[in-house]
């Protein structure tokens, strides 16, 4: 008899260090846009949640107010460790990125008429648009094998990236309606 691996084997629980470091070097790597790294950190290569668990959590978060990635890290510290998993992943993830901030701004506040300055913000944003586009597909893999899925996916990017809809109604309007349809076909 052979044993199949499946993502859920394949989890491991990570301690409250284990959590503020992998945190931190998301905080350190990730600058603007840590949520392809913290996919691939906290699926890929520490294996604390599958790709399956990783969407849904994802889902949950941005639909919450406040940063993605913030929400994220206070999710899965409380998954594992409580609150003081929380604690330690919310840490981990703001301070490196708090220092920086602290230090740019007061480069950028004596540098901020140099050309140069100006360039670099606009190549910092062009990056952070790829990291988004590529965070967009890793996350959507999973459901394509749900066409119910895209359905919502197409109707959500419909709505606010075409027809410039606001994205609370059209999420207090499509979250229902994306569980209900879940729910049913799930039965």
């Amino acid at each position: 008899m052979t044993m199949i691996d499946t993502d859920e084997d394949r989890t491991q629980r990570p301690g409250i260090g284990a959590l503020f470091t992998g945190f931190l070097g998301l905080g350190l790597m990730g600058f603007g846009g840590v949520l392809p790294m913290a996919r691939r950190m906290m699926v890929d290569d520490r294996r604390w949640l599958t790709a399956a668990e990783f969407t849904d959590l994802l889902g949950l978060c941005q639909f919450l107010p406040g940063g993605n990635i913030i929400n994220m890290s206070v999710a899965v510290g409380m998954k594992f460790q409580g609150w003081r998993g929380a604690l330690a992943s919310i840490f981990g993830i703001i301070a490196a990125p708090t220092a920086i901030v602290i230090c740019l701004g007061a480069i950028y506040d004596r540098y901020r008429q140099d050309p140069h300055v100006e360039h670099l913000f606009a190549g910092l944003a062009a990056a952070a648009a790829g990291l988004l586009v590529a965070l967009a597909w890793k996350v959507m893999k999973p459901l394509l094998k749900k066409p119910a899925a895209l359905v919502i996916v197409a109707a959500l990017f419909l709505a606010i990236a075409v027809l410039r809809l606001p994205l609370l109604a059209t999420m207090l309007v499509m979250a229902p309606i994306s569980i209900l349809l879940s729910w049913r076909l799930s039965r």
